[in-house]
């Protein structure tokens, strides 16, 4: 009856995969890479707990045995490293897994050579597997490089009471095989696994979701702040950014110029060229700005063909020098990606006295952008005191 019971408790925990495995993907519907690397990891490791159930069922030590458990074994440690890319992206960093990969072909390779001893394969896999998850639970202690919920200390208590009672397995299969001769067999150890396997991985997939849920609600935070077409910051998000710079100009007593700029003859290029045409126009506006832009530095789309610039700790001198870069990189740039020359007139306000509020910056540079137009376009104007003072780059 124990081993039944045994037998049972894997048997309900791969029909729990099975469902997850086709109810997330189902529930979820669209969604970004990281979740997507969740779903294959689950996806795997169902596949493997199936085909390990399915070679109980032949003569044990045959070929068919042999080859089911082995890939078994592969899709099991594959499974865990597609969660671990996966964990890697919800961190923020790059889905790089090298030492859980590594292990899962060592350990799938192992297993399938020495398939005939029962202590070496009942060490190896789970001894690896155990591994395994502890180079996943080592990745997620450290910092993550964005801010992540507490589904990250779920998952590695999961993670954790799973190495636990593989490397019970691993010391009893290899060493004390005698206690030990059978998967399904009524043994103390054999129930702790089914029982926490079965607990660990409903958690686990608990924590998986709240781990998308996060990263659902960063995304939505961070669209929420770019302007779509360009991917600059919106006028919005780039307000309250400027506020908290000026903040730290008047603390430090540091330098802030702000740049307002204008595509030139912006309503003959969406004529001429259609609006996929000036669509492409502000995009590589945009990526100008970011080639150019300095540490620090924050750019929005206004408005329209408008943008603006926040260059901190950015005296007059450093301004200019920030837009000739901006007319070079134009020139070398515009024609080659667009077709047409690319032009566009500024306006520069720098911050003059203590009581100056960014509102204060952009009209006075929407006055020197004004004055710049009005002079024939292609150039860049500053009026500091309301003196104007002619940066002439680039044709009329």
């Amino acid at each position: 009856m124990a081993t039944t019971d045994v037998s049972t408790l894997f048997f309900g925990m791969t029909i729990n995969l099975s469902i997850m495995a086709v109810a997330l993907p189902y529930f979820m519907g669209r969604v970004n890479l990281a979740a997507r690397y969740a779903q294959a990891g689950i996806a795997l490791q169902t596949v493997g707990w199936i085909l390990l159930l399915w070679s109980s069922t032949f003569e044990r030590g045959a070929w068919a045995d042999h080859t089911l458990s082995a890939i078994s074994m592969g899709c099991v440690s594959g499974g865990m490293v597609f969660n671990a890319m996966a964990f890697q992206l919800w961190y923020g960093r790059k889905a790089i897994a090298h030492v859980p990969a590594a292990i899962a072909v060592l350990m799938t390779v192992g297993y399938t050579i020495g398939f005939s001893s029962y202590s070496f394969r009942v060490g190896w896999s789970n001894g690896l597997l155990a591994l395994q998850i502890a180079a996943i639970i080592f990745s997620l202690c450290r910092a993550p490089k964005v801010p992540v919920g507490r589904w990250r200390w779920l998952l590695i208590i999961c993670l954790t009471v799973q190495m636990l009672v593989l490397v019970c397995r691993a010391v009893l299969g290899a060493f004390y095989t005698a206690e030990f001769p059978n998967f399904f067999g009524p043994y103390m150890v054999n129930r702790v696994f089914a029982l926490s396997s079965n607990s660990m991985m409903m958690m686990s997939v608990v924590a998986i979701l709240l781990a998308h849920r996060d990263e659902a609600a960063r995304e939505l935070e961070r669209l929420a702040t770019l302007d779509g077409l360009t991917g600059a910051l919106n006028r919005r998000a780039w307000l309250l950014k400027a506020d908290i710079d000026l903040a730290n100009s008047l603390r430090y007593q540091q330098p802030l110029g702000v740049l307002m700029l204008d595509l030139d003859y912006f309503k003959q290029i969406n004529d001429m060229h259609g609006h996929a045409g000036g669509d492409s126009a502000l995009q590589v506006f945009a990526n100008c700005l970011r080639a150019v832009g300095r540490a620090g530095d924050q750019f929005c789309r206004y408005g329209g063909e408008e943008f603006c610039v926040l260059l901190n700790r950015a005296d007059f001198a450093s301004i200019m020098a920030y837009d000739e870069r901006m007319r070079q990189w134009l020139a070398q740039h515009a024609m080659k990606e667009l077709g047409f020359e690319l032009s566009y007139s500024g306006g520069i306000a720098m911050r003059m006295h203590n009581s100056d509020t960014i509102e204060d910056m952009l009209q006075r540079a929407d006055v020197a952008l004004y004055q710049a137009k009005s002079a024939g376009r292609g150039r860049t104007l500053a009026v500091p005191d309301l003196v104007c003072a002619s940066i002439q780059t680039g044709r009329a």
